[in-house]
């Protein structure tokens, strides 16, 4: 332990100098300081991190860099904390703190995903230690792209939820009293819907698929709230449902209360902006944090869509 007391005077293993320096195993540092850097942390290091920034909704983005100390066991959270703490550039501009997105700090919740390095992934579990093994002295964050940017790394999800809306991706409770013991679900049965049912909405599919493009509706002026909302949810109503929605489907056509609603989830897959939009490019496997087989879920389901246009065109 080093001991630092007003008079300059370093102590360490009983031996003391009195001339401000401090001593350990005959090697001296000067000004008074524990290492030669004159910062007074110990094997400090540095590095910068990029931000693509955007005031509000569409305006321009530009770059702006922080400097940022390194510390033992960072994930990009603690880098956000940390550039918050500070306020300033890496010029020593002072700035507003950048905006984002968390909750959970533990990759369950979603809501802090955005693109590291080039990846789309979760700020929570992205440690700094492994991201700069590929580029020791810089990290860059940007927000998805295929959302429309409400602040910074803050995107507008919006669109992803109102897809879940179309499929119907939820069990209808019919009330809130005992109703006894659900339907046996067999085992086989289980095996297959437990990997569907832990997608979080994150988004990192959405934003690796080529298929699923940005769909951004801006306020026109002396627009309402409710007037932009509904220009938002008609536009959204044909665009692309994506993966995590088709998957969704999926799942819920398998629960055994869920099959109530199968033809409807059905017939939203089989309109504008269903399955058909899909192009079978397989990012969205590729890119998913649960490793949820939506590859998998997107042949079901378009074989489920077949079978049911054919039933309800014999059916005429």
């Amino acid at each position: 332990m080093i001991d630092a007391s007003g008079s300059g005077n370093a102590k360490r293993n009983g031996h003391a100098k009195s001339n401000g320096h401090a001593k350990s195993n005959g090697h001296a540092k000067s000004n008074g300081h524990a290492n030669g850097n004159g910062n007074g942390h110990a094997n400090s290091k540095s590095f910068e991190v990029r931000i693509l920034r955007q005031d509000s909704p569409g305006q321009p983005s530009y770059w702006e860099r922080h400097r940022v100390e390194q510390q033992p066991d960072m994930n990009v959270i603690s880098v956000l904390q940390s550039i918050a703490a500070q306020a300033k550039t890496a010029d020593g501009q002072a700035v507003a703190p950048v905006a984002w997105d968390c909750n959970c700090l533990e990759e369950v919740c979603g809501a802090c995903t955005m693109v590291i390095n080039g990846r789309v992934r979760q700020a929570c579990s992205a440690i700094v230690d492994r991201l700069l093994k590929d580029n020791p002295q810089q990290i860059e964050l940007r927000p998805m792209s295929k959302f429309p940017v409400i602040r910074d790394l803050t995107v507008d999800r919006s669109r992803m939820f109102s897809a879940l809306s179309r499929v119907k991706a939820w069990v209808n409770a019919d009330g809130y009293y005992d109703m006894g013991p659900g339907p046996r679900v067999p085992r086989s049965d289980q095996e297959q819907i437990y990997p569907l049912s832990q997608c979080m909405s994150c988004g990192c599919c959405l934003e690796a698929c080529p298929q699923y493009t940005k769909v951004e509706i801006l306020r026109k002026p002396e627009e309402t709230d409710e007037q932009l909302e509904e220009r938002k949810q008609e536009a959204y109503s044909t665009a692309f449902l994506g993966p995590h929605a088709i998957s969704q489907a999926v799942l819920f056509n398998m629960n055994p209360v869920g099959k109530a609603q199968a033809n409807d989830r059905l017939d939203e897959l089989s309109g504008p902006g269903g399955i058909q939009i899909c192009g079978n490019a397989q990012n969205c496997v590729a890119v998913c944090p649960k490793e949820i087989p939506l590859t998998t879920s997107i042949a079901r389901a378009g074989r489920a869509t077949t079978v049911h246009a054919f039933k309800k065109w014999f059916d005429r």
